[in-house]
């Protein structure tokens, strides 16, 4: 009975909470609190913290398409953020005694598992959308500005939701030096390899030959070519690379043919500097007319075939090989959720490469976090400082 109640008078809270600005972060304070704060310090902040960057996410969807509002998919991905808001405004007045902190442990895993085919859902609603009808230039340029900044929260989000869950529930991180969510020491190399065998095991799945890849380091702070390090969260590092070398080894079997009998290695360089680190993936795979490489990061642009869809539901081997159009704009999101970046440059005729730019110290390395701005969707197609709050 009290959620319901809550439920029905969401607008007057989403309206307080988006008066205040998110918080952000650097790795370095992740780490930080990781080793010296407590559940206690994360309950009381994370309580308003989750309020705070969904209230900014929920005043924006008033500016996107009505027609997009109204489907089936965009409605259910509503209703699970609906809900969530809901579960953490309960502890809004709750003292942080243990009882309270273990349920709020849980809520927050609860929410992780509910928001986990958050993506793949506001995929089916474009889809949905494309299907009523054409979607204007301006329509397409307000929901390409709004999916950045939504999966944008949603990165923030569950980065803080994993940090929390892993510190203080009964989850481990994968890693036992890792921090929580944070590794202190990521090995590059370790993470393109395992991309690399995920990637490869879904193709062979599929019947494909797959192309070798190549790895070279350079270390410019010792001038070695020892293994390269760098504070960061390896899942998210995972997730970038794999789309690039997917894309790679993808690109280099349709040129060549799949049943070649040998393929062009896919190179990849790994560089840390002392600002940067860059990894660098280039292929032989036949390149991109340069007229067409921007649109790549368009949302439900693919150069695949789409794989076919009902109801948000997807052969999950098609959509791991070739997706919905998702992968370069999410990857590039978590490559800029700290200060990074993500760009491609190609020679059509001969290959693509991908260039992936980190923060190499994790001071420098701090969150971007989308706030709210009614003005910026009257005109989408340029840059502003709403865009993000960092530190």
């Amino acid at each position: 009975m009290r959620l319901t109640r809550i439920l029905s008078n969401l607008t007057s809270h989403i309206e307080y909470y988006s008066k205040f600005q998110p918080t952000s972060f650097t790795l370095k304070s992740l780490i930080d609190f990781a080793r010296e704060g407590d559940i206690k310090q994360s309950y009381k902040f994370l309580r308003v913290e989750l309020l705070i960057r969904w209230s900014h996410m929920h005043k924006e969807m008033n500016f996107l398409p009505p027609k997009l509002l109204e489907m089936p998919s965009f409605k259910l991905v509503s209703s699970w953020y609906d809900q969530s808001y809901s579960e953490v405004l309960e502890f809004k007045d709750a003292e942080p005694n243990s009882t309270t902190l273990r349920k709020f442990t849980e809520t927050l895993i609860d929410i992780r598992r509910r928001h986990a085919d958050v993506v793949p859902t506001m995929a089916q609603a474009y889809i949905e959308l494309e299907k009523v009808g054409s979607i204007g230039i301006i329509e397409k340029n307000k929901i390409q500005y709004f999916y950045d900044r939504f999966f944008m929260n949603r990165i923030g989000v569950r980065t803080l939701i994993y940090q929390h869950t892993l510190l203080f529930g009964d989850e481990f991180p994968q890693h036992t030096q890792q921090a929580g969510i944070i590794d202190p020491s990521v090995d590059v190399a370790a993470v393109v390899n395992d991309a690399y065998s995920t990637a490869k095991f879904l193709f062979e799945q599929a019947s494909y030959q797959v192309p070798k890849i190549e790895i070279s380091s350079h270390n410019i702070q010792d001038h070695s070519t020892n293994r390269v390090t760098i504070v960061y969260i390896p899942s998210h590092l995972y997730h970038i690379i794999f789309e690039l070398l997917k894309n790679s080894l993808r690109a280099t079997i349709e040129r060549y043919g799949a049943d070649a009998k040998e393929y062009p290695p896919v190179h990849v360089l790994i560089v840390k500097g002392h600002e940067d680190l860059t990894i660098k993936i280039a292929d032989h795979g036949g390149g991109i007319p340069r007229s067409k490489l921007s649109q790549l990061f368009h949302y439900m642009y693919s150069t695949a075939p789409k794989p076919a869809s009902n109801e948000a539901k997807y052969d999950k081997q098609e959509t791991a090989i070739a997706g919905l159009g998702y992968g370069l704009p999410v990857a590039r999101l978590y490559a800029k959720y700290f200060q990074g970046n993500l760009a491609l440059s190609s020679i059509e005729n001969l290959g693509t490469s991908a260039y992936i730019s980190l923060k190499s110290t994790a001071e420098n390395a701090s969150e971007l976090v989308p706030i709210f701005s009614k003005a910026r969707y009257s005109y989408t197609t340029r840059k502003g400082s709403d865009w993000t709050v960092h530190l």
